[in-house]
């Protein structure tokens, strides 16, 4: 088989597009949560970190309890402490949010560095443990092509389903997301009108972390059921270059990351069907990164942020 009948064959095979979902599922969470942040005026570049913690913290307490339920809600609990701990530091001490965000993931790296071995008695991979539920639709299985992609589905998938639409009521038809746009576009004005700058802008970043650590979790107890030191790689930095495609929307985001999980999934369909050398793959692994370079190249100029984001505020 050439290339040519390889890419057609991956475009041919639903296991293309249930792959492309899955990869995106990360993807989502954490770039909803970016969205959340920039367009209450915080830039959060940890997302990165807060992932790889949540993916920890979930294979942790399942390890410790056999249930990955408790794990994901410890999760939930370690992403909004980072990012509360972002929060703090950017708005109460007006520091530089791209400084504070990278201590983070450098903080994120370091304990899971220090922690691992003490737990798992290993650095590297843990060994595997419960995972939360496929769903699986009566019925729909059994449905041609369409059956293979949805039939049946992690459950996170149905999570990243509602959060997209409840991030978009919130932002778009609440008095609460009308006050998030105008913090991020003029906080200054928003203050005057009344608006809590402070407490809008950690809301944000609290949702950020939340989203962030949900990723993560999808990750360890979601998808391979199973820490591994490398995760997430790179996705939270993935995550933040489509919500720029997106548009800081949280719709647009979500057909961003689908096209991020395109990539990953053309990447893992055409190493399965093609006999490649090594140098090939390799180059095929970097196609999710290749595609955020020309995308943030592409669009940076083309979209527009919150005329706020990543400037502190301070009351006169």
């Amino acid at each position: 088989m050439n290339w040519f009948e390889g890419i057609v064959a991956v475009f041919m095979s639903p296991l293309f597009y249930k792959l492309t979902i899955t990869s995106a599922l990360p993807l989502i969470f954490a770039s909803l949560g970016a969205v959340y942040s920039e367009i209450t005026g915080v830039s959060n570049i940890a997302l990165e970190g807060i992932m790889k913690m949540g993916a920890f913290v979930a294979i942790v307490f399942t390890l410790i309890t056999g249930n990955p339920w408790i794990g994901l809600i410890f999760a939930l609990i370690s992403g909004v402490l980072m990012a509360a701990l972002h929060a703090y530091v950017s708005i109460e001490w007006s520091a530089n949010q791209v400084v504070s965000a990278t201590a983070l993931v450098l903080i994120a790296e370091g304990l899971v560095g220090v922690l691992m071995p003490p737990i798992f008695g290993h650095e590297g991979s843990t060994n595997f443990f419960p995972k939360l539920p496929l769903i699986r639709i009566p019925g729909l299985k059994e449905v041609p092509f369409i059956g293979d992609i949805f039939g049946e589905l992690s459950v996170f998938f149905y999570f990243a389903v509602i959060a997209i639409f409840v991030s978009w009521f919130v932002i778009y038809k609440t008095p609460l997301g009308l006050r998030m746009r105008a913090v991020g576009e003029n906080p200054k004005a928003a203050d005057t009108l009344g608006v809590n700058v402070k407490k809008i802008r950690y809301f944000g970043v609290l949702m950020s972390g939340f989203l962030g650590a949900l990723g993560g979790a999808y990750l360890s107890i979601g998808e391979m059921g199973q820490f591994d030191d490398k995760m997430p790689s790179g996705k939270g930095f993935i995550a933040i270059a489509a919500m720029i495609l997106g548009n800081w929307n949280p719709v647009g985001a979500m057909f961003a990351t689908l096209l991020f999980g395109a990539a990953e999934a053309m990447n893992v369909q055409l190493q399965s069907m093609l006999s490649l050398p090594s140098e090939v793959k390799a180059l095929l692994n970097l196609l999710p990164f290749v595609i955020t370079i020309i995308v943030v190249g592409g669009f940076i100029g083309k979209t527009r942020s919150p005329a706020a984001s990543g400037v502190p505020y301070e009351k006169e």
